[in-house]
């Protein structure tokens, strides 16, 4: 914990800290937060906080909605398809290439990852319904770009209220085309977060792709070592980073989706032996829809830092035989000089370092092994959309006494910082600019501030670099924090 006090000192400090931003609330809002802030209590093994219940109006949440969860995490990313944001402009403009899913492929002929697509829907299309008019977009979409390889149709709030009938339409439309068209009933209002909209997201692929396999023939020869990496979106290169290890291991990696992914990967994913799963929040339902219908395996794995990746091969490769575990140690020794070159280089500058995090997706725990092999100490970590499962998992990361809080608000999070006086934050860019402007060290984590990949051990020598760039640059020697 802290060099300057024990682990029952922070237990006690957070618990003071907890009690103060509760009472700047009115009462009945500072019972419903108290839900969601506490400690990790290694004695009990829990994070015994509230999670995936609705934000409270007029207090500031960074969380998105399910069209969000939907058309910017799931579906988005997949590149060969083209993905309509059903409604009025504003979504899909928010979401169009907001998120650096890295792909190959030549935007506008065979990939749209980068491209936005909507209906635009205006007054007359909410009085009258926009059946019709989507019916047209498909057609241009047709038209213009007819080397794409589906469509999906990303609901926005409004079609779930005025009951458009998009399931039709796709329906007509595929036939029409002979191609996979899927409607998404990821209308923004649906859940509390765009956590319901990954799962929508995930329905939508088990009905309408791979639901409609049937007994279509493998375009491929499987192998005993055919893998898919499932929840790798590819920010900044992360899934290439993967797949290369688990390439020099042995394996196959027959699908990689949704970064830098095809329908054609898709499809392929239920033949695979085992499906290795990065985003656990928001790819776990269809990872246990297939091990339950086709009998495929999952595990969930790590490749942030060098304790993380090693220990995650090892995992995926006990899954094989011994050429694959074989190949996993080989892999292993292969990055040890590069990982004792990057600890032996960026170690001194960031030992004993305190980072707070808040993200969303699997970051809040996967990212601490990194900070830890740099010798950095997390403590602090929350979810933006954590279910309990979540915070679970995370305890198998944290320390004793970590202070954890779910959903933060704007006040809690600057009050946290300013009292606990982390020497690095990382969080999103809603946070960035705020917690740089107070003076303290900051990092994108959702995105990794434009830099990336992070995975792997290759990614591993970029993070640690980033880490040391963020907290030693030469500019907070000339600002002071508030306190």
């Amino acid at each position: 914990m802290s060099a300057n006090l024990d682990v029952e000192e922070v237990k006690e400090r957070n618990k003071q800290l907890i009690g103060e931003v509760l009472e700047a609330y009115p009462e009945k809002f500072g019972k419903r937060r108290a839900k969601h802030l506490g400690t990790f209590d290694a004695d009990k093994g829990e994070c015994a906080i509230k999670s995936n219940i609705k934000s409270i109006p007029g207090v500031m949440t960074i969380r998105g909605c399910a069209y969000a969860g939907s058309k910017g995490v799931v579906w988005g990313p997949i590149k060969d398809m083209v993905h309509i944001s059903h409604g009025p402009v504003g979504c899909g403009q928010y979401s169009w290439a907001a998120r650096r899913n890295y792909y190959v492929g030549t935007t506008g002929v065979d990939s749209f990852v980068t491209m936005q697509f909507t209906s635009d829907f205006q007054e007359k299309d909410i009085v009258f319904g926009g059946d019709k008019k989507l019916s047209k977009i498909i057609d241009e979409v047709q038209e213009l770009f007819p080397l794409n390889k589906g469509i999906s149709i990303q609901s926005e709030c409004p079609i779930g209220l005025i009951g458009d009938d998009i399931e039709a339409v796709s329906k007509r439309k595929a036939k029409e085309y002979n191609k996979t068209i899927v409607p998404v009933r990821c209308e923004g209002f649906r859940g509390v977060s765009q956590s319901l909209g990954h799962h929508i997201a995930n329905d939508a692929i088990r009905d309408w792709v791979f639901d409609k396999l049937g007994d279509k023939p493998a375009r491929f020869e499987s192998t005993p070592y055919d893998v898919a990496i499932i929840g790798d979106y590819n920010i900044g290169g992360d899934a290439w980073s993967s797949r290369i290890l688990l390439e020099e291991m042995g394996l196959r990696v027959i699908a990689q989706w949704s970064g830098d992914g095809t329908l054609a990967e898709l499809e392929a994913t239920p033949r695979a032996k085992l499906n290795i799963l990065h985003c656990y929040r928001s790819m776990n339902y269809i990872s246990r829809h297939m091990e339950e219908k086709f009998g495929t395996p999952w595990v969930e794995y790590n490749f942030f830092g060098p304790s993380k990746i090693a220990a995650s091969l090892r995992e995926i490769a006990a899954h094989f035989d011994d050429s694959i575990k074989e190949g996993a140690e080989r892999v292993i020794a292969k990055y040890q000089a590069l990982t004792d070159a990057t600890i032996a280089k960026y170690r001194p500058r960031l030992e004993g370092k305190k980072v707070m995090l808040f993200v969303g997706g699997l970051r809040p725990r996967h990212v601490i092994g990194a900070y830890e092999d740099l010798g950095m100490e997390v403590i602090g970590t929350g979810y933006e959309f954590g279910h309990n499962d979540d915070y679970q998992r995370t305890t198998h990361y944290v320390k004793d006494g970590t202070l954890i809080y779910d959903d933060v608000t704007g006040f809690e999070f600057e009050k946290f910082v300013e009292k606990i006086q982390p020497d690095l934050v990382g969080s999103g860019v809603k946070e960035k600019y705020i917690f740089q402007k107070m003076g303290v060290p900051f990092r994108q984590m959702h995105s990794w501030d434009y830099s990336g990949p992070y995975h792997g051990y290759d990614g591993f020598a970029i993070f640690a670099r980033d880490m040391d760039m963020a907290i030693n640059a030469p500019v907070w020697r000339m600002t002071k924090t508030p306190w």
